[in-house]
């Protein structure tokens, strides 16, 4: 076989087949059937199966145009689902009425996907994400925060609520996997008004910047009171310190 063709994507895929498993995994879920889902890459419909079980409408987006022409095949008669053979990455996401969505998302695109659900104009009232237990927990900002738990917390609450045996899947994967539940807030942290300058504040001060070139001294010094810090180490700042850091900047920086 020639090294320059490129083998189909479902070969990078990590299948969870179990009929009682799945079943638990709904189960954990608020998913009922007055819901639209959007399932992220079906794969062999194991998992769109019972999601059209519970739920009135199911959106499923394979990539793998293999995958897609079999699942055309499975769901012929289903008048529940409807599946579009795109690269979720650039599929509409639905502009106005409320969905949820429920994925065994690949592994290497997970910080992709989140942005693209988390970062929308309409995001999802609840998702439902399998992925690897380390990047659920770099989202999470453990054991600290980071860049990416710091844009997610304003919008989102993020939870782990189950773990996987490894032998779960087909083929095995070599990481421990979980699923993280993403619950949209009622009220959001940042407002929308203010969320590119919250953007550009984190991004400052995780970076070269940091917090000692975005405040002066005094600034920093009474922003650090007001926060509850003694250290200005990143590493040891909490996500509620984050915002107090944040609202100091804009009343004692931004609005001079």
């Amino acid at each position: 076989m020639s090294k320059n063709i490129n083998p189909p994507v479902w070969v990078s895929q990590n299948f969870l087949t179990g009929g009682r498993t799945i079943s638990r995994l709904i189960s954990k879920t608020s998913i009922n059937e007055s819901d639209h889902i959007v399932e992220i890459g079906p794969g062999k419909g194991h998992i769109t199966q019972a999601l059209l079980i519970h739920s009135k409408k199911v959106s499923a987006i394979e990539i793998d145009k293999n995958l897609y022409r079999k699942l055309q095949v499975k769901f012929d008669t289903s008048l529940q689902l409807k599946l579009y053979n795109q690269d979720f990455l650039k599929w509409n996401l639905p502009t106005t009425a409320p969905y949820k969505v429920f994925a065994n998302i690949p592994f290497s695109h997970t910080t992709a996907i989140i942005k693209r659900l988390t970062e929308s104009k309409n995001p999802p009232t609840d998702a439902w994400l399998i992925m690897e237990k380390g990047a659920a927990k770099r989202f999470m900002g453990i054991p600290c925060e980071n860049l990416r738990s710091l844009m997610l917390k304003p919008l989102f609450d993020m939870n782990i609520i189950y773990h996987f045996r490894r032998e779960d899947f087909h083929p095995m994967p070599k990481v421990d996997v979980v699923m993280v539940h993403l619950k949209q807030k009622a009220t959001r942290d940042i407002s929308l008004s203010q969320w590119k300058i919250y953007c550009n504040f984190i991004t400052s001060a995780l970076g070269n910047s940091g917090l000692t070139r975005i405040f002066t001294k005094k600034q920093l010094s009474r922003a650090c009171r007001d926060a509850g810090l003694s250290d200005i180490t990143s590493a040891e700042i909490l996500y509620i310190q984050w915002l107090c850091l944040f609202r100091c900047y804009d009343i004692y920086v931004k609005r001079k």
